[in-house]
């Protein structure tokens, strides 16, 4: 029997702009802890949060993969995902991104194989070739000290997943007759059925290496606006004077990452902005941490150089009231020509965080949701 190829639709990648937004709205989240806070805690706001973005007209949500980081519990996306897609009905789910140099190309076809069978059609595999932590777990991870090897194969690694997920590995190629479960090889066994759809790869970056392999493919490509702001014109220029249509796109699709924290009073979004950016400059300092609370950032005696920091952090950061938050993505909209907004808010709180995405939807005029459940 003749195996069957899974294909992605273009409308599995290309979203539906809500409201008066520009282009689609989605989530990007790190499932921060803050201090006082437990991982449990930050996973209810995951729920929480994804929750308020399905009934409001969010596109996408993903969740990144990072490690070795106690404000960070997002070291599993799969594991994530599986939860959210429980609880979750429309919304697509998907990884921003998953290192692919971390795992085995086969593992994360049958993760996401699997995360598929459990929300069919709503599931995004975005790859990334950092480590998402620092070198020594990386090397952890990877059980290699080889870190720079697994980068610079990142195309063969590319290619070798891909082939997993369609099954499609040539004759006479040494895994030819190994399978990623769910998947296309369960259409050929008697009696089977399979789904022909499979979770559309991403690949995701903050310089222009991925851009112009995304490019070169006709891949989707996500760029990580928010943590690599002056390389993201020239990165979306290269992803698409390199784009070459494909069997995925007919065109360019591009999304941006961004930092975003809209709040009721413009005077409470500097207080929690400047607590995620003490925040950031403890993991860049090798002192990563809980995200500290706006009152131990008020009383921290900012030296120089991390005011600087702050300041230089910050600037990136959309935030304010929901006014001030939607001019400032329509301005980022209008100069980079994102195809896609993906926020993320880091905050100490679960509630400041929903109550941001609320604020955002409500200046769009997304769609009207039931009452927002409540995050601590």
């Amino acid at each position: 029997m003749s195996r069957r190829h899974p294909t992605v639709a273009e409308d599995e990648i290309r979203g539906t702009a809500q409201g008066t937004a520009p282009v689609p709205l989605s989530v990007l989240d790190l499932v921060t802890v803050g201090a006082g806070r437990t991982a449990t805690d930050a996973l209810r706001t995951s729920v929480a949060i994804a929750g308020l973005a399905e009934a409001r007209g969010f596109h996408r949500y993903w969740v990144a993969e990072h490690h070795s980081m106690p404000g960070v519990a997002s070291s599993s996306p799969a594991v994530i995902l599986a939860h959210l897609a429980a609880r979750t009905s429309r919304i697509r789910l998907g990884s921003g991104g998953v290192m692919l140099p971390n795992h085995a190309p086969l593992v994360i076809a049958e993760q996401f194989g699997t995360l598929e069978a459990m929300a069919p059609g709503r599931i995004d595999l975005g790859l990334g070739r950092a480590p998402g932590t620092d070198g020594a777990t990386a090397a952890a991870l990877r059980r290699s000290d080889h870190l720079r090897e697994g980068a610079d194969d990142f195309p063969e690694q590319l290619m070798e997943l891909t082939r997993f997920l369609d099954d499609d590995f040539p004759d006479g190629h040494p895994y030819r007759r190994i399978h990623a479960v769910p998947g296309p090889i369960q259409s050929t066994s008697p009696g089977g059925v399979q789904s022909p759809h499979r979770p559309p790869i991403w690949l995701l970056g903050s310089s222009g290496f991925s851009a112009r392999l995304a490019g070169s493919l006709g891949l989707p490509f996500a760029f990580a606006h928010h943590f690599s702001a002056q390389n993201t014109i020239p990165a979306l220029d290269l992803y698409r004077e390199s784009f070459r249509p494909s069997a995925v796109l007919d065109e360019p699709y591009a999304l941006i990452g961004v930092s975003v924290l809209a709040t009721d009073e413009e005077k409470e979004a500097r207080r929690q902005v400047r607590a995620a950016a003490l925040s950031m400059i403890r993991l860049r300092t090798g002192r990563p941490g809980l995200v500290p609370t706006p009152e131990e950032a008020e009383a921290h005696e900012f030296s120089p150089m991390e005011e600087e920091f702050a300041n230089s952090w910050n600037a990136n950061v959309i935030h304010g009231t929901a006014d001030e938050v939607r001019s400032g993505l329509d301005d980022l909209h209008k100069r980079t020509g994102a195809d896609e907004l993906m926020l993320t808010g880091n905050a100490h709180s679960g509630d400041v965080r929903l109550r941001s995405y609320e604020l955002v939807a409500d200046t769009y005029g997304l769609p009207t949701a039931p009452a927002a459940p409540t995050a601590s």
